[in-house]
């Protein structure tokens, strides 16, 4: 059965969008439309110019879905007014001026710290002997070996890269928290979330989750699409959004 909205999914630094496949193939089973975003990760703003351009392309509302440092990128292009609710997936979710190098800077005693090696030419790759660990811990050790060495360079100016205006703030939102994360602390995970009046759906994985339970943030944004769904019956008309010119 086809549904009335639209999901954009948005991926995080050093991943391509590959890894959106088990959600992908579970919401297009339930009738959503789907697609996904191939971010350069080179910077902010050339990661939200490539969501806009697949927001463009929607005919319905749609439904923006971040993770990790996709999150950044859907607070960002997330003011679109195509998109009629966001969903965070062991995301960052900043404020204005804010970047997730401003909130990474000063993690509280005792917590995790990813294992990002040092620059090379203004880009970022994760430790891959300790990949699996830190960010796929629940992923099977074959794939998390794959995605190690496959990792995508995510460029210190998307690091660097601040928030103008932040979706959030005028946008309902959903907050997936996975309390085995280490690369974004649950308790950080939290403190956004609420911050972002975000509606809070704990589950026990890493911070690979969209790979290794792909139904449970597949359930997540469908709840999400439900939930705007049920608010804009209640005022008795469709989701606004849908196809809008530049």
């Amino acid at each position: 059965m086809a549904k009335q909205l639209d999901v954009v999914l948005v991926h995080g630094g050093f991943v391509d969008g590959s890894g959106w496949n088990g959600v992908y193939k579970r919401l297009k089973q339930q009738g959503y439309g789907v697609a996904i975003v191939q971010n350069p990760t080179t910077s902010l703003a050339d990661d939200v110019a490539a969501t806009r351009l697949l927001l463009a392309e929607q005919e319905r509302p749609v439904i923006l879905v971040g993770h990790s440092y996709g999150g950044v990128v859907i607070t960002e292009a997330g003011n679109d007014p195509r998109v009629v609710g966001l969903v965070y997936v062991a995301a960052f979710a900043p404020s204005e001026g804010e970047s997730v190098d401003a909130l990474i800077r000063n993690p509280p005693p005792g917590a995790p710290v990813p294992p990002i090696l040092a620059p090379r030419d203004g880009r970022l790759f994760l430790d891959r002997e300790k990949f699996h660990a830190s960010f796929a811990a629940d992923v099977d050790a074959e794939e998390a070996e794959f995605m190690a060495d496959s990792q995508v360079p995510w460029g210190v100016d998307a690091l660097r890269g601040m928030i103008s205006q932040a979706a959030w703030r005028t946008k309902p939102s959903w907050y997936l928290l996975t309390t085995e994360d280490r690369m974004i602390p649950p308790a950080a995970q939290r403190l956004m979330a609420e911050r972002a009046h975000a509606t809070i759906v704990e589950e026990r994985g890493s911070h690979a989750i969209y790979v290794s339970r792909p139904q449970a943030v597949a359930d997540l944004i469908a709840e999400a699409a439900r939930g705007v769904e049920t608010a804009e019956a209640s005022r008795g008309r469709e989701p606004e959004g849908g196809h809008a010119g530049p």
